[in-house]
């Protein structure tokens, strides 16, 4: 429980859900007791109205006869004061200032032989109309209202006193508190499931921005696309503008990259040519070096590719077309061989999400391995991995390599065979771009005889 309340303090929807919950629940409770202090208010008022009209028929009975003496020309048509024990009862009581008040000198039929008392404290001869609780010979609570008079032919204080059973203000509380409960229970319950929807209507963009950048993240496209609301339209707007800002500073780099290769290379190359010409150990020095500085250009020119390519949202590469050229043009460039490359197991669907260029620098690598070793077959394979990755196979039916020698392969300047054209080079920056992208790469046997080697990429 604490760990799901914790997850909705993290969560915008759950901050708004647990807020607008709070506010539901408590003006929920306020309108319950407001309504029922004002329903209370109103019963009272009733009941006190309609004790008065029973009242006031007494005092218009009340009257003296010629011997003095107080008498009662009607009494009051309710039938419930003909009913002993009914729940409404009305009572007169003399009052004489400095002695005990004489109770029940007329009372109602439905009080039986009992009467009602009153405490001290209700003797005072001013007026009211206020509701007292009295309790009755059964001993239930009772609200009276109280009242005293002097009859106008005599000067005799009488207190009037009109009573009825608790109940009849209880049980319409009670009916009344229960119904509201069930209204109120319903009314929360709306408002939470209006509550609900309002929130995941309002939030919904917000949703659709995510997959958006979703989108952007796994290379499906370069930008977020799509209108939202007014107050996320300039966030989004801001954010494309980032993106292409960001594209053209990488795109940049790469090109200052590439220069920087291409301006080393023409130096080298000639270094290179000098020292092939003779034959000394300064000109062996001078090769050894000039080689192991090529090396160092193409390694980490292909890592800054790399770096830049990772860095640069919305760059998804297909894998089938690159396939396909790099087919063509080795098919070409080994026509003595008369290799047949096997495309039958590549998913059209599998892209990589990174640079067109690095994808055909670790796979021209490993297709032209492949082909320098193959006898008659190169197979291509290519699907989906873990989620966001692709795995490419590339599988000859060459002689081969023993296991223990399958990882020395992917070390800089290491060759197979050094009867083998080759600097030894192509594939440690297959493992360095592989690397670089968050991938991997090993070799394993084939099931065609010869060498498989496995590029795991991010893709989707």
């Amino acid at each position: 429980m604490r760990a799901t309340l914790r997850g909705l303090r993290h969560s915008l929807r759950g901050r708004l859900l647990l807020g607008t919950l709070a506010w539901v629940v408590v003006s929920v409770l306020l309108a319950g007791w407001a309504m029922t202090d004002l329903f209370r208010q109103h019963i009272t008022r009733q009941l006190a109205a309609e004790l008065a009209i029973h009242q006031n028929q007494l005092i218009a009975a009340i009257a003296q006869n010629e011997q003095g003496l107080t008498t009662l020309r009607f009494e009051p048509t309710d039938p419930r004061l003909q009913l002993p024990y009914s729940g409404l009862y009305w009572q007169i009581d003399r009052l004489e200032p400095g002695a005990a008040p004489e109770a029940g000198v007329f009372r109602s039929r439905s009080l039986w032989d009992q009467t009602l008392h009153l405490p001290e404290t209700t003797f005072p001869l001013n007026d009211g109309n206020g509701l007292q609780t009295l309790t009755d010979p059964r001993g239930l609570n009772l609200l009276a209202l109280v009242r005293t008079v002097t009859p106008p032919e005599g000067s005799a204080i009488h207190r009037l006193i009109i009573a009825v059973d608790e109940a009849a203000l209880t049980a319409p509380m009670s009916q009344f508190s229960m119904m509201l409960a069930i209204f109120l229970g319903v009314l929360a319950l709306g408002l939470t499931a209006a509550a609900v929807v309002q929130l995941y209507v309002g939030l919904r963009p917000l949703s659709v921005l995510r997959a958006r950048v979703g989108d952007v993240r796994a290379g499906k496209s370069g930008h977020i696309e799509g209108r939202f609301p007014t107050e996320l339209q300039p966030l989004v707007d801001e954010f494309n503008a980032v993106l292409v800002s960001n594209s053209e500073i990488v795109q940049r780099a790469r090109t200052q990259a590439g220069n920087l290769a291409h301006a080393l290379k023409t130096p080298l190359s000639i270094l290179a040519n000098a020292a092939a010409r003779e034959a000394t150990p300064f000109s062996q020095l001078v090769s050894e070096q000039v080689g192991l500085a090529a090396r160092q250009v193409e390694h980490h020119l292909a890592r800054a590719r790399a770096a830049a390519a990772v860095q640069t949202p919305g760059t998804r590469s297909e894998v089938l077309p690159v396939l396909q050229g790099l087919a063509k043009a080795l098919s070409r460039l080994y026509a003595d061989k008369g290799l047949h490359f096997d495309l039958s197991q590549v998913d059209a669907a599998c892209g990589f999400r990174g640079g067109r260029e690095d994808l055909q620098e670790m796979l021209g690598n490993l297709m032209e391995n492949a082909c320098k070793w193959a006898g008659h077959e190169v197979r291509l394979s290519v699907s989906a991995g873990a989620p966001d990755t692709i795995v490419l196979c590339v599988e000859d039916d060459g002689p081969g390599l023993p296991e223990d020698r399958r990882e020395a392969i992917f070390q800089r300047g290491v060759r197979m065979d050094e009867r083998v054209p080759g600097s030894g080079l192509g594939l440690a920056i297959v493992r360095d771009l592989a690397t670089a992208y968050g991938g991997s790469v090993h070799a394993e046997a084939s099931a065609l005889g010869g060498l498989s080697v496995v590029l795991v990429l991010p893709g989707g």
